[in-house]
């Protein structure tokens, strides 16, 4: 009668990639390059800093996610937290990676997946905490 009970379509989400040029992908290859080497000469020496290497590993994930490699970039997003605990722009990275991980894995109904990237994601919600109350 008043149609209060008619579903109301809801506009799609569209999602835009935004694809990379050709001379942006070669720069930030030749950035994780020299990210790489600082990385090496870091670990090299004996008087490593933490939290330097924790930001290295950290351009060089937020790099890798902004290639599509979302795998290298999860590994090295993680490698930097395991230096040293921030909510920073990596860690909102990660946490977006998981939810897309995740969410891949439900498209492919893989229950396995679904579980271990919430798991990953709580984890990251744990560290939300931990930073939050040592501040």
């Amino acid at each position: 009668m008043f149609g209060l009970f008619k579903k109301k379509k809801k506009p799609e989400k569209i999602e835009e990639k935004i694809e990379l040029s050709v001379e942006e992908k070669e720069r930030l290859t030749k950035d994780n390059q020299q990210l790489m080497a600082q990385i090496a000469e870091l670990e090299q020496a004996d008087s490593a800093e933490v939290s330097d290497l924790a930001g290295l590993y950290e351009k060089l994930g937020l790099n890798d996610a902004e290639l599509n490699q979302v795998d290298s970039a999860i590994e090295r997003l993680e490698k930097s937290l395991d230096y040293k605990l921030t909510i920073g722009d990596g860690y909102k990275k990660l946490m977006s990676l998981y939810n897309a991980k995740r969410a891949e894995a439900a498209r492919n109904g893989n229950d396995a997946g679904i579980d271990k990237y919430m798991g990953k994601m709580d984890d990251m919600r744990q560290i939300a905490k931990k930073v939050t109350i040592s501040r």
